[in-house]
């Protein structure tokens, strides 16, 4: 038999964005909330590999960096007296004949009355950079990760990428570095357009189509990269003290697998509810997936109070879904 007070009514596992508002969020409700995250801080990757890139579509912000935006979601939870479990990943989820969940990690287990799954694309990790010798450089002259903005003051950056993050981290470190390259293996960009059209009107100096070919360098420190046309044998040697590398990220999903939750590859299936195929596990942010999905943190930002309401409906039948408008309400301590 539980104990009633190792019971929570939700528990949220994933602590990104999108996990650290719907936490918030439960706390409007009332809620006794537990979050759990598999990383040593709150998040996700916003935390860790954005934290100085500035984020333009997320309302009420004409631009927030990742760093400014995690403080405010952290202020923001700050309003509740809240669980927080770092460094314990989920590896099942059990539906115990009392209709609570018994959610087992290695450092043990977690009950709650429902779960809402935030995991976002799931574990990470940066696609390298194949050049010979790359990995002497990783971690110095040589980043897949933009971690501190000062170490590029006054220095010649090469950035290497087509996608968003690329041209953005090529934009960031343009007023900070003294000279920044944008190096990209088509002539067409898969960023947002006024993304690119803005390289185009900076001091950013855009090499296409362009691919790494030679890292040259002691064993210690690079000095420069040879790029080679995409197509044919020319070659141009670019003199830096970094080379950024930004093909994106792969993911795992991990013992999500083995939660017994109805999937689309890598994705939760959920309703208009949020609501998953197992009764009382709803999903929220890029894990989820449904006709016409858009992922956004906007949109999971607008998932998450759909998610959690209808939890709290689900363990509270005679309480609306509908909240009250949080104008009406008051946490001021």
């Amino acid at each position: 038999m539980v104990n009633e007070n190792e019971i929570y009514d939700i528990t949220i596992i994933g602590g990104g964005p999108v996990g650290m508002f719907s936490a918030f969020y439960s706390g409007m409700r009332n809620a006794k909330t537990k979050l759990i995250e598999t990383l040593p801080v709150l998040g996700g990757q916003v935390a860790l590999l954005y934290p100085d890139k500035k984020i333009y579509d997320i309302g009420g912000h004409a631009a927030v960096t990742g760093k400014e935006l995690i403080k405010e979601l952290t202020a923001q939870m700050d309003l509740f007296d809240q669980q927080i479990c770092l460094e314990e990943q989920v590896e099942e989820i059990i539906k115990r004949d009392d209709d609570i969940f018994e959610l087992r990690t290695a450092k043990g287990k977690h009950y709650s009355k429902t779960v809402i799954v935030t995991t976002g694309q799931g574990a990470f990790k940066p696609r390298k950079l194949t050049v010979e010798n790359a990995e002497l450089y990783e971690e110095q002259s040589l980043q897949y990760i933009v971690n501190n903005l000062e170490q590029y003051k006054d220095k010649t950056v090469a950035v290497c990428g087509g996608g968003d993050s690329a041209v953005d981290w090529a934009l960031t470190l343009e007023p900070i570095a003294n000279k920044v390259y944008l190096i990209h293996r088509r002539d067409k960009f898969r960023a947002h357009e006024a993304s690119v059209e803005q390289v185009k009107n900076s001091s950013i100096e855009l090499m296409t189509p362009y691919i790494p070919y030679k890292l040259n360098g002691t064993n210690e420190e690079l000095q420069s990269v040879t790029f080679k046309k995409s197509k044919g044998d020319e070659t141009k040697t670019i003199d830096l003290d970094f080379f950024v590398v930004n093909y994106g990220f792969s993911s795992s999903i991990g013992p999500l697998r083995n939660w017994n939750i109805e999937l689309d590859r890598n994705e939760i299936i959920v309703n208009h509810k949020m609501e998953t195929s197992v009764e009382g596990i709803y999903a929220a942010g890029d894990v989820s997936t449904y006709d016409g999905k858009i992922k956004l943190i906007a949109t999971g930002f607008g998932e998450a109070p759909t998610a959690v309401n209808h939890a709290i409906h689900y363990i509270r039948p005679k309480e609306h879904a509908q909240p009250y408008q949080s104008t009406k309400l008051s946490f001021d301590k």
